[in-house]
């Protein structure tokens, strides 16, 4: 934390420093501005050279000072990020507050684990995850979280994330350019459309004309300035309203064209700089060097390219502004001309945009499980095997406080299946989320809340919190059948991990157990690896039938001093005290 409140200061003073300066441009520029009004007045009162030269040299200024003006916004903003960067990692490192989007959007009541494990929603895993600003990020980011990668590619990342971890200075840089460029959904689709929106070439005789007209325009221009002859200057002006003419009937395809775009060259921009500063870095693992090499496109950066692109959506804007479309269309055919590019940029690099937006969204993800790495420097990442090897040591919730959490040591091979026993508030449905949050984790190439981890990443199954579905008239319990269902199609196809935590809860006492036996038998028999927890005790008796794969364990709850008190830690066998009973009898109940 302390790096975090280090850089907090250091990016608080320089936008001190910056404040100064861009108050100081300002008022020079207005200062400058003024003194040009002056000596243009002067100019016409006395016609005096030196005058119009001080004119001239004070525009110059002018225009030298706005760009020192934009770039000292830009600056501005990125600081502004940078600051804000690390005032929210302090904030969330001291656990005040959770500052990152939590991907609401995301969550999926039919996925087999999004809603039961908390993967999205407030103080949800991608919530305390997230470090992504771009909509793309965004998404990619959270697509792996529902998403089991491959070993190969597990270990790609393992070795992206590690080497991100590092890069502190170039993560943040990279987080606080995405954040300046206020990405959302809209501008991101609103470019996708655009590229695979069909656009015909112009006709060879609409690019003759766009040529022929305006160099047509500019020859007549010339000899009425060498001749001062009125009927060259009549000539210009059927030649001005002809070209406007000629764009006239241009217009519905340029609108069409830049429909919905508006400050969308801002966005393209941004999204430049950012693939820029992926050009421009020099990484070591594999996955990064590969993602880098994606963004070289017919001998050019990609960055090149959407900058191209930025600037001809940039000129197209012209088109809003009335006075500035009828000179330069009226002179040039300005906006056709910058027609004629769009289709052409769009036609040589559409192949390719989609592409490049995704790379910049994988390191918006791998950013963030750096940072999560960074923040958590005792976390590991598993070692990983094919044999259904699956081991923790000290494990426990990632999203938990580190002083207070409690690790256990899990084993669950050679295969076998959990049977979980314990009262109440004891830890069962918090080590089952640990679980599963933790092979969702070693599935993305993500490091885990242990201290060792072997792990042979699995599909993911859990039924532990569903939520009824008023909107298709089902209840709790039909919801329930169907996600177990769910469960056993799956594991037609694959051995998987499943968590199951006290099903079948909307039925009486026998059927209860029957069902909640039968399902452990059959899960068993399509070799999953994982664990129930339950409060029926005949259920754990099961193991005496499959000891080879069944194994009884439990949280206990002592009482001390006429109080409850639970250790949280992982026990042998069938849990014993009872806490329901006690608890009332405390508190008058019974």
């Amino acid at each position: 934390m302390e790096i975090y409140k280090a850089k907090k200061i250091h990016f608080s003073t320089a936008l001190t420093a910056i404040n100064k300066k861009y108050n100081s441009i300002s008022i020079l520029r207005l200062f400058t501005i003024v003194l040009f009004l002056v000596s243009i007045y002067y100019y016409i009162k006395n016609s005096e050279v030196i005058l119009i030269a001080t004119a001239i040299f004070l525009f110059g200024l002018f225009v030298v000072l706005m760009r020192i003006h934009s770039k000292l916004v830009f600056e501005k903003q990125v600081n502004q990020a940078l600051f804000d960067i690390n005032e929210n990692e302090i904030s969330y490192l001291e656990r005040n507050k959770i500052p990152f989007e939590n991907g609401q959007e995301f969550n999926d009541f039919h996925h087999p684990y999004a809603y039961d494990l908390d993967i999205f929603g407030e103080h949800s895993l991608f919530q305390n995850l997230n470090r992504t600003a771009t909509f793309i990020g965004k998404k990619i980011f959270a697509n792996q979280l529902l998403t089991l990668l491959p070993n190969d590619e597990i270990t790609r990342n393992h070795q992206a994330v590690k080497e991100l971890s590092e890069k502190l200075d170039w993560r943040q840089e990279f987080l606080a350019f995405a954040k300046v460029s206020n990405d959302n959904q809209s501008n991101y689709e609103t470019l996708l459309k655009w590229s695979t929106f069909n656009s015909t070439p112009l006709s060879k005789i609409s690019i003759f004309i766009s040529y022929f007209s305006p160099l047509l325009f500019l020859g007549v221009l010339i000899v009425y300035l060498v001749t001062s002859n009125t009927f060259f200057a009549s000539v210009l002006s059927y030649l001005f309203v002809i070209n406007l003419m000629i764009l006239g009937r241009f217009m519905k395809r340029i609108q069409a064209e830049v429909a919905n775009s508006t400050n969308i060259d801002k966005t393209i921009h941004q999204y430049s700089l950012l693939l820029q500063k992926i050009e421009n870095e020099s990484f070591q693992s594999q996955k990064l060097i590969d993602l880098q090499q994606k963004l070289m496109f017919k001998k050019e950066n990609a960055s090149v390219h959407l900058k191209q692109l930025a600037g001809l959506f940039s000129n197209m804007d012209s088109i809003s502004n009335f006075v500035t479309a009828i000179v330069f269309n009226g002179t040039f055919l300005f906006n056709l001309h910058v027609l004629k590019s769009l289709i052409q940029w769009k036609e040589d690099h559409t192949e390719a945009l989609e592409n490049w937006l995704e790379v910049i969204g994988e390191f918006e993800m791998l950013n963030s499980l750096a940072n999560f790495s960074y923040n958590n420097p005792e976390f590991v990442y598993p070692t990983l095997n094919t044999n259904f090897e699956i081991d923790f040591t000290d494990l426990s919730h990632p999203l938990l406080n580190e002083k207070t959490r409690i690790g256990n040591n899990v084993r669950f091979h050679p295969e076998s299946f959990m049977i979980l026993t314990g009262s109440n508030m004891s830890g069962k449905s918090t080590f089952l989320r640990s679980l599963g949050i933790n092979m969702v984790l070693s599935g993305m190439g993500s490091p885990v809340c242990a201290s060792q981890a072997n792990v042979h990443p699995l599909t993911v199954l859990v039924s532990m919190r569903l939520s009824d579905s008023l909107s298709d008239s089902e209840s709790y319990f039909f919801a329930e059948i169907k996600r177990l269902k769910q469960i056993m199609d799956e594991l037609e196809n694959r051995p998987a991990f499943v968590l199951l935590d006290e099903i079948l809860r909307g039925t009486n006492s026998d059927d209860k157990r029957n069902g909640t036996i039968e399902v452990v038998k059959k899960v068993i028999g399509k070799k999953a690896v994982g664990a129930i927890a339950t409060h029926d005790i005949e259920v754990c008796l099961t193991t005496n039938d499959y000891p080879n794969v069944l194994t009884n364990k439990c949280f206990e709850v002592e009482i001390i001093s006429n109080e409850l008190h639970f250790d949280y830690k992982l026990h042998d066998g069938i849990c014993k005290n009872r806490s329901a009973t006690f608890l009332m009898k405390k508190m008058g109940v019974i």
